[in-house]
């Protein structure tokens, strides 16, 4: 049977008192003929009282003697607390209309705040950018045949996640591109020839309404076989010239990421007009002349062809984290195991850099998670990423750092660290906008970011942490069986996940031997959360060091299908029908949520069958429901039978509901008898 954490005493202050007074008879017998006022008035009583909160407080502290030696159990195992994770967004700068540069050089570290209640929210960029002076004008497809102008669509993210073919709405056939057209101001010095740089374009996949992102993961060298071959060109007036591209996140449209083309200095590029971009606007005014860049199918072997929703130029990935630099942590002492604490928490691991001076030069120091496997002399630091506490060794494990008599309170700095993270970064599209670096060239009033931040979770709780001991403990860090992977999937930026054996992607339906598929649903406060690309690179790329090397994973994002319900409800006499109608909508909505719904409230069960009944029974929890004579659900908008239930994995195995709407009507007493 299992080990129960003890209750040493569970007495609480009433029962400790009632004991009391029970015994004053038994103990006191010569007092008995004076003693019979036991009101709260009598002094005795006051002592008894007194006497019984002393000894309620020496039970609680007794009863966390367990607790405390399982959070020691934890620490001995290594196990402490998750830090909070930072937020990951896609920040677009615009260069000012007057610079003359023909670019903006963006450096790493490039600090934007979003807007937010509570303390300020800063992002900082990756890495550099070199912004161009250039805007994207001109999107078009080209299928072969004939040119689509697709510059609408690539200006707007669509409601329902559509987004637009770039090599045509037919199959992808060799020799279809994706056109790109680029325009200086026509006041500007490369207005009519195209500078030598690397031009970094972002391209961002197209997710259907209620459709499930999916990654495939595999070690690196296996994700460079991508099912296209792209070769980037440029237009020099006459014909099309091959440009190197650099590197391609994207694996050739199939999933968002960045894509570096290099223009060479001796680039012959020259302003022109093609394809659809030569027909004139709807003003009739000739559209100006642009520099054009094409990817080119070479090879095509896609299984489903490509959709994207969105192209930008000027686009760098950022981090909801800010950099310290040259922070003072003290003096050494010569001691053993001395201890500091940076000013700000928690830390991104892998950030860290410490510097030591002990009279003879500043020499680094590595930071370390424990000090277990160091040396004597190993000059390393342990480190709480959650605390930001740093921990020097002790001369056993650990080399202990030397005193500086020249410096004696300041020889150990923290040369550079990044903190940040929770789930409060993972703010809106259009949210990350107030540029707090300075950078000349930048026009501050148009950054923002086309798509919502995500990746970003809190620190982790106690309990949590408890039940991924267990399963550490018998995972060990492998995954090989499905609650292997879902103990993984814990760690990261998952709310809920479900890890499905012998279940391939592409064919549903059929048990494949190998294959694992996980369903990962993020902590988002979207109705139908769905993992962002991030968020499922960085799933794959933490699963895939632990998986067996036979074993093919998938990390997909829950499929939604749309659920809706038509009712007529009766409010109680006195109920203001407005409240009503809000009541039962917010209950129906709270009931199919995929985090908070079910009857446990920990989220709709995959694929669980939806009950009339219960619907039903939800509705009578709004305040004001007097009766409910019509409850019809809708599933794709197609109505179900009176009184059926809806089985989601008829539809789609291990689905989650969409609420797509409640119509509700809500009639008092007298206007439903009158209506029947």
């Amino acid at each position: 049977m299992p080990l129960e954490l003890p209750t040493l005493d569970d007495r609480s202050y009433d029962d400790i008192l009632a004991e009391l007074r029970t015994r004053i008879a038994r103990y006191t017998p010569e007092w008995r003929p004076v003693w019979n006022d036991m009101n709260h008035s009598d002094p005795g009583i006051t002592l008894a009282q007194l006497f019984a909160w002393l000894s309620e407080m020496m039970i609680f502290r007794m009863n966390r003697v367990p607790e405390l030696a399982q959070v020691k159990f934890l620490q001995l195992l290594g196990i402490e607390l998750r830090p909070a994770q930072p937020a990951r967004v896609e920040i677009t700068f615009a260069v000012a209309g007057d610079w003359l540069e023909p670019y903006v050089d963006v450096p790493a570290r490039t600090q934007v705040s979003a807007s937010a209640d509570g303390p300020p929210l800063v992002f900082e960029t990756e890495r550099p950018l070199r912004a161009l002076a250039c805007a994207l004008k001109s999107v078009q497809a080209y299928d072969g045949a004939q040119y689509e102008d697709l510059t609408p669509a690539s200006d707007t993210v669509q409601a329902d996640g559509a987004g637009f073919a770039p090599f045509g709405e037919d199959t992808p056939r060799e020799g279809a591109a994706l056109v790109l057209g680029l325009g200086f101001p026509g006041t500007h010095p490369n207005a009519e020839r195209f500078p030598g740089l690397t031009l970094e374009l972002a391209f961002f996949r197209a997710e259907p309404a209620g459709g499930a992102r999916t990654r495939r993961c595999g070690p690196e060298a296996t994700l460079a076989y991508a099912p296209a071959k792209l070769q980037w060109e440029g237009w020099d007036g006459e014909r099309w010239t091959a440009l190197d591209a650099l590197g391609d996140e994207t694996f050739a449209f199939t999933q968002s990421g960045h894509v570096m083309v290099r223009v060479p200095s001796d680039n012959r590029l020259k302003p022109d007009h093609v394809g659809a971009y030569e027909e004139n606007d709807p003003s009739g005014n000739p559209q100006p002349p642009l520099f054009w860049l094409r990817a080119r199918l070479a090879r095509s072997q896609y299984e489903r062809p490509p959709r994207l929703s969105a192209v930008r130029t000027n686009t760098v990935p950022a981090l909801q984290a800010q950099s310290v630099e040259a922070e003072v942590l003290g003096g050494a002492d010569g001691s053993r195991n001395q201890k500091f604490r940076l000013a700000n928490a928690p830390v991104l691991k892998g950030s860290l850099r410490i510097e030591i001076d002990d009279g003879t030069g500043a020499r680094a120091w590595e930071p370390k998670d424990d000090l277990l496997g160091s040396g004597q002399r190993d000059e390393h630091v342990e480190v709480n990423w959650t605390s930001g506490e740093l921990r020097f060794g002790d001369g056993e494990n650990g080399a202990i750092p030397i005193a500086n008599p020249d410096n004696p309170d300041a020889n150990i700095v923290a040369v550079y660290y990044r903190y940040g993270g929770g789930s409060r970064g993972n703010v809106a599209a259009g949210a990350v906008k107030n540029l707090l670096t300075p950078v000349a060239g930048l026009d501050p009033g148009a950054t923002h970011n086309l798509f919502a931040a995500a990746a970003g979770f809190d620190e982790e709780r106690f309990e949590e942490a408890q039940l991924r001991a267990r399963r550490a403990l018998r995972a060990r860090e492998r995954a090989v069986t499905a609650e292997d992977f879902e103990h993984l999937l814990e760690q990261l930026a998952v709310r809920r996940a479900q890890v499905l054996p012998l279940v391939h992607p592409d064919f549903p339906g059929v048990k494949v031997p190998g294959a694992i598929t996980a369903i990962v649903v993020p902590d988002s406060p979207s109705p139908t959360p769905t993992p962002s690309d991030a968020l499922l690179r960085a799933v794959c790329e933490y699963l895939d060091a632990r998986r067996l090397l036979t074993t093919e994973l998938f990390v997909v994002g829950p499929r939604y299908i749309p659920v809706s319900a038509r009712m007529i409800v009766v409010a109680e006499d006195g109920a203001d029908p407005g409240e009503v109608r809000l009541a039962v909508e917010a209950a129906i909505e709270k009931y199919l949520h995929p985090l908070h719904g079910g009857d446990d409230g920990a989220g709709w069960p995959f694929g669980g069958a939806i009950r009339h009944s219960k619907i039903m029974r939800q509705v009578f929890t709004a305040p004001g429901v007097d009766s409910v004579p019509l409850l019809a659900l809708a599933v794709d908008g197609e109505e179900q039978p009176p009184g059926g239930d809806v089985r989601l994995e008829s539809y789609a195995p291990h689905a989650l509901a969409a609420l797509s709407g409640a119509d509700v009507e809500v009639l008092t007493r007298a206007e439903y008898e009158a209506a029947a």
